[in-house]
């Protein structure tokens, strides 16, 4: 029975702490907004004027040259997992490398690795060749070279029929990114984030007790008995210790 009371007299405790917590956040509500708002403004304009806009491209390989003829599911089998392989091959280093060389880029394998995603949609013997570049002709000319250079690369080193290109890349879309309109709404929950985080800290951190509340309420004691105070009985100690000064210094009796 005891505990059951104790449980509950600590439950209640954290409800009321949370509830005081909320007090405080609420109190602070003009900052929180101030912070909010300047967060998102420098997250619109970061995304607005300084970010550099970065276009796709995407050229399709489809696997299953035309002289293939699928006729079991052993022959469906094969061919997906001809299409792993071909993703390992299409971002691999021979490829890439060569793609360096034949448009003169001026990135190494990692930097032009990084730009470059080989996916497989669902259900489909399709290899996506997606580049991602702040030029949209320049991401297109990198789409469509991969595909030509994979292609002959597995024609001479796999011994297979080479992919046939079924789609080349494109360069009139828009910018995937930045996205102003999700970075502005991400920096305005980092904004709220903060100014509630450092608002909660400064709260919990406070032991100064400024009142019979606050002894109540962090020491659990109970307050039998104020006194008042007046300022005025400060200015009289004031007074009385300047009446008992000794003076700086005695003047001396002529002669």
């Amino acid at each position: 029975m005891e505990d059951n009371k104790q449980s509950i007299k600590e439950t209640d405790e954290i409800e009321i702490d949370l509830f005081d917590l909320f007090l405080e956040l609420l109190d602070h509500w003009r900052t929180i907004a101030a912070s909010v708002v300047i967060v998102a403004l420098i997250a619109f304009f970061y995304s607005e004027f300084i970010a550099v806009p970065k276009y796709e491209s995407t050229s399709e390989l489809y696997v299953l040259s035309k002289s293939t003829s699928i006729t079991s599911l052993a022959d469906i089998q094969s061919g997906a997992s001809l299409t792993n392989d071909y993703i390992v091959v299409v971002s691999g280093r021979p490829v890439l490398e060569q793609v360096i060389v034949n448009l003169g880029l001026e990135e190494d394998y990692a930097g032009l690795r990084d730009k470059v995603d080989v996916s497989n949609p669902a259900d489909s013997r399709i290899l996506d060749i997606t580049v991602t570049d702040p030029d949209p002709q320049r991401a297109k000319a990198i789409a469509d070279e991969i595909a030509a250079v994979a292609s002959d690369y597995i024609a001479e080193k796999m011994d297979q029929d080479p992919p046939t290109t079924i789609s080349k890349g494109y360069a009139d879309g828009d910018p995937v990114s930045p996205h102003i309109l999700r970075n502005t709404l991400i920096g305005a929950l980092l904004g709220l984030v903060l100014a509630a985080g450092v608002i909660a800290a400064g709260y919990l951190l406070n032991d100064t007790i400024s009142d019979s509340a606050d002894l109540e309420s962090k020491l659990g004691m109970t307050v039998l008995g104020t006194l008042p105070y007046e300022e005025s009985m400060d200015d009289e100690k004031d007074l009385q210790g300047d009446k008992k000064k000794k003076p700086a210094g005695l003047k001396k009796k002529s002669a």
